[in-house]
């Protein structure tokens, strides 16, 4: 029976590398049945918003979905896309894996570690106001249900994948009762898990840490501001948000999608790397439970790039997307 599994292309260059990773993932064996909606700049002459309630429902009907980069438009009043999906369909822990590749220029080899965020609260809450016309106030929101949900997810990730580690990233030496929240749910919940090892670490202490030893690292889980800076900073330890997939995930519904912009300037050009959107692809079948095509998609890939002859232009090769994806569907035949 096919899995069936909602397609958003996005803007810009998402057309190409959604179709790109389609096609690849297609070629890996899976019974995918996709339902391509459409979302972004091109449907809001026409549905008023960059996000028509279609979309949404697509996603909740089949609890998956792949997604390529979306451009919120500026200057409108529009809410971000990947906002409002995060809000309407309970999306709380957005997780980052940073892996190194042999073949793409790195400052390090054998990374691989998952940047844990919490999704919907802390600062991003957008809670804030003018105090007269000289000062304004952002407020601070965390709960005990959202630290608590957010740990568990990071504890339960490292069982899942194999992991040994978990380190937990604050600042409550400082805000003791916001972070100080965060950090007194994640020793609670760190003894229900004796055989995964468990830190803290303040989060200044863990951005030099992070530069300086990666590898030393697993699952790093943080509030949202915190692991929105560290994951995209330690994308840059491994090339680059081009080389970096992402995803969304709540309790029963998961969005797959490269982190990396639409970049309309060379949209349509055939220019654009897909590999982060590939390996979105590759989280997304994991996440379905089919693991044997995750893995030969990934022995494809990452053998394609260590040889260093067919690479996109970004990685000093001459290949465009589609032919980049190509020569990974030859590897998995």
């Amino acid at each position: 029976m096919a899995l069936k599994v909602t397609l958003i292309p996005g803007d810009g260059i998402g057309l190409e590398v959604t179709s790109a990773t389609k096609d690849v993932i297609d070629a890996s064996g899976v019974d995918i049945e996709w339902e391509i909606v459409t979302a972004g700049s091109s449907v809001v002459p026409a549905y008023g918003a960059p996000l028509p309630q279609y979309v949404i429902e697509s996603i909740k009907k089949n609890k998956v979905a792949l997604k390529g980069p979306i451009t919120t438009p500026v200057g409108k009043g529009f809410r971000s896309v990947n906002v409002a999906l995060r809000q309407n369909l309970n999306l709380y822990a957005n997780v980052r894996p940073i892996k190194s590749y042999a073949g793409i220029p790195s400052l390090y080899d054998n990374v691989d570690l998952i940047i844990v965020r919490e999704n919907t609260e802390g600062l991003y809450s957008g809670v804030e106001h003018m105090v007269g016309n000289d000062a304004s106030e952002s407020i601070k929101i965390v709960t005990r249900k959202a630290c608590d949900r957010i740990i568990k997810f990071a504890f339960e990730y490292a069982k899942k994948e194999g992991y040994k580690k978990v380190t937990a990233v604050h600042k409550a030496n400082i805000l003791k009762l916001s972070d100080g929240m965060f950090l007194q749910s994640a020793i609670e919940s760190s003894k229900k898990y004796k055989d995964i090892q468990f830190q803290d670490m303040i989060v200044d202490a863990m951005s030099m840490k992070l530069i300086q030893q990666p590898q030393k690292y697993d699952i790093i889980v943080a509030p949202n501001l915190y692991g929105d800076i560290l994951s995209d900073m330690a994308a840059g330890l491994v090339g680059g948000l081009g080389v970096v997939p992402g995803a969304n995930i709540g309790d029963d519904i998961a969005v797959f999608e490269p982190v990396h912009g639409s970049a309309p300037d060379i949209a349509g050009k055939n220019i654009a790397n897909p590999t982060a959107t590939i390996l979105s692809g590759i989280m997304m079948l994991k996440y379905l439970g089919k693991y044997e095509e995750a893995e030969k998609i990934e022995t494809a890939l990452s053998e394609v790039i260590k040889e260093g002859k067919s690479l996109t232009q970004d990685l000093g090769g001459n290949l465009g997307t589609r032919e980049f994806a190509n020569e990974i569907i030859k590897r998995m035949e």
